[in-house]
């Protein structure tokens, strides 16, 4: 099955490792450095367009990506309980 994410970004659900709100996570100085760890070895995607809401942690074939985007995490829950990949 397939979540989307954004911007025409679909990913396989069983390449995701978590999906996290900005506003919560931010707060802590460990997300923040994961986060500045990430950008800077080029792992971040940002599908946002505009002020993420959430970041999705990706891995696949032992490499991780940050995807950015503009949709909720309640919008996101929805969408991977359905199981359908919905625009």
């Amino acid at each position: 099955m397939y979540l989307y994410l954004g911007q025409d970004v679909v990913v396989n659900k069983k390449n995701i490792v978590g999906i996290f709100d900005m506003d919560n996570t931010t707060t802590s100085y460990i997300t923040r450095d994961f986060l500045a760890k990430a950008e800077k070895n080029g792992q971040v995607i940002d599908i946002s367009g505009d002020l993420p809401k959430v970041f999705a942690v990706c891995e696949n074939k032992g490499k991780n990506l940050v995807y950015l985007s503009q949709l909720s995490t309640a919008t996101l829950l929805k969408r991977w309980e359905n199981g359908r990949i919905e625009q």
